[in-house]
Parts: structure tokens; sequence; C-alpha cells
């Protein structure tokens, strides 16, 4: 049994991460401020009810940026499971919404740098190893495609978005010191376009966005032409990347892209959406808004090194990705 501590534990990718280590019979800690997630999602809620059930899980409402709060939580957890130490820590705790986090971009840019070192801190003190969600955002509008880890991107350090961005950037900066000055055991990955169940409707992202629309019988938006492109993983791979991450049993040093390399234009994307979720209402079909600031006008990883290093590389295929999303939100926009 592994005592595992995850950050952003109530966000899309945490709570899959949270559910994979439950089910393992792992003793899991689950940090979350929910500052852009639901405490009453039905993720959440399965959580408590496993809480309650005497599973050794819990989620606590926990702002990483508090380190009094973190330390305190994280104590009165150990003592309460009869441990001393994580044996693992994924630190996902950050809003990675563009509409949300351009409403609170000084805590987004906190959350990346203060709350990373928060952690940062405790994987030493605990001599855990710590995988850290870091994204394709730090490559920003890249000039070259696939984006490779040696690329070093072509970022707008004060745009709407170099909160995110450049908080991201920051964190990995902390995160190779404190492997090189402090000896923790930081390891990187950089996500890029990641969909599936327990997504946020609100969220503002183009899987979504389109899901949604399309299921309530209203136009599918696209910024910009469509013709930018995008690479969609499904969250099941993605997931099983960053568990392979964990168990590595050495650090690779350096970043690993970690995202489906098939590329799609928003335009396609649309289209294969609307052919999944017919329509008797002819009004429905695509509308055409100004593409926002700073937005990629391409992204593709290259996961040459997931597949060396980790033996990876994204089994699901849009299609399959898709019908599963799609069944989830017409379960859940009914609830």
């Amino acid at each position: 049994m592994k005592r595992v501590l995850i950050t952003g534990a109530a966000g899309f990718l945490g709570s899959h991460l949270l559910f994979h280590h439950v089910e393992k019979g792992d003793c899991v800690l689950g940090l979350d401020n929910f500052c852009s997630s639901s405490p009453y999602s039905q993720h959440v809620e399965q959580i408590n009810a496993l809480y309650r059930q005497g599973l050794s899980v819990e989620l606590i409402n926990c702002d990483i940026t508090d380190n009094e709060r973190v330390k305190s939580s994280i104590i009165k957890f150990c003592h309460s499971y009869g441990f001393h130490k994580f044996d693992l820590i994924y630190n996902f705790a950050c809003p990675a919404s563009p509409p949300i986090y351009q409403k609170i971009p000084i805590e987004t840019l906190m959350t990346c740098v203060l709350g990373t070192k928060n952690i940062l801190d405790i994987a030493k003190q605990h001599d855990a190893i710590f995988v850290h969600a870091s994204t394709s955002e730090v490559y920003g509008d890249p000039t070259t495609s696939p984006q490779n880890e040696l690329y070093k991107g072509n970022v707008n350090s004060y745009g709407p978005r170099s909160c995110y961005d450049e908080g991201k950037r920051a964190a990995e900066a902390l995160c190779f010191d404190y492997h090189n000055q402090r000896e923790v055991d930081a390891r990187l990955v950089r996500i890029f376009n990641t969909y599936g169940p327990r997504m946020d409707s609100r969220d503002g992202r183009v899987v979504s966005n389109f899901i949604c629309q399309a299921l309530k019988e209203e136009p599918l938006t696209i910024y910009g032409n469509g013709d930018q492109t995008r690479s969609f993983c499904y969250v099941d791979d993605l997931i099983r990347g960053i568990i392979k991450l964990g168990e590595l049993d050495y650090n690779p040093k350096i970043p690993i892209n970690l995202g489906n390399p098939n590329e799609f234009t928003i335009r396609e994307l649309a289209t294969l959406i609307l052919k999944k979720i017919p329509s008797d209402n002819d009004d429905i079909n695509i509308t055409f808004k100004p593409l926002p600031i700073d937005d990629p006008l391409q992204r593709c990883p290259n996961i040459s090194v997931a597949r060396h290093l980790l033996d990876w590389e994204p089994k699901i295929m849009l299609d399959e990705g898709l019908d599963k999303t799609i069944n989830y939100f017409k379960q859940s926009l009914l609830v």
C-alpha cells in the first residue's frame, strides 16, 4: 500500500488519479480549494462516500498557497492513518480552464509558484516522489510542430494567458531547482489537450464546449476560422502515462510530453461531434467568433521520449474517446 498525496484532487485529472489509487488499495489524501471545481460534483460526492464507508481516502478543502493549512492537514491525516510520510505526491492543483484562470490570474500564478514550493517542501520532508503537472502551454504559440521537450517555446509574458503559461514555466524551474539543489525526486509531465468523463461542462474547453452545445441543440462556437489544430488525448491514456512516470525506478531529469500526436483542426472536431450528436433542428450549425489573444494556432506533441522512457503511447483514438465522453455528458447534463 502506498501513501499518496494529490493536490487538485477534485479536478478533472486529479480525481482520476485519486480513484486509480483508491482502487489499488492505497491510502490517499486529496487537497483542493475548489476554485475551478465544485464541492458538489458527482465525483466529489463519490469520494466523500468512500471516506464515509471507511476507506483510506479523504478530500480536504485546502489552498496549497496556505502553507500552515497544508502542513496541518497533512499532519492530521498522517496521524489518523498511522504513518509519518507520503510515498508519492502528485501536484495537480491549478485552474487549467482559460475562462477561469483569466478571472483569477494572481491566484493562478501564486498556485503555480508559491503553492508548488509549499508542496515541494513537503516532498523534501517526506522523501517522496513528486510528479508535477506541467502543460503544453509552456510552448505558447509554437513556431515549430510537433513540439518536443527541447523546444523553448513562444510565450507572451504579459498577455491574458500569461498567469498560467508563465506560472507553469516558473513551476518547472522551481521543480528542477529543488531536484538539483535539494535532492527532491521531482518529475514533470507536460500535458497536452485531454478530454473525457469528469470534465466540467463550464470550463470553456473545446471538446466539452462542442459536446454540450450539440446536446443542447445550440450552434457550435468556433473561435477563429477553425483551421487551428489540436491533438486530443483521452483521459485514461493520459492517467496511464502519469502513473508510469511516478512508478519509474529512476528520475528521467527532463520534462515528458504526454498527449495524442494525431492532429485535427477545430473545424474537423466540430464536424465529427455534429455527426455523433444528430439533431432534428436544421438551425444547428457552426458559428464563428474572433480568436482570443495568444490562442495557439497549432498544438501537437512529439511523444518520442514517452515512448522510449515510459513505453507509453495512447491507445484510445478520438472516435472512440468522443463516444465515451458524449455518453458521460448525456448522463451528467440530466442530473
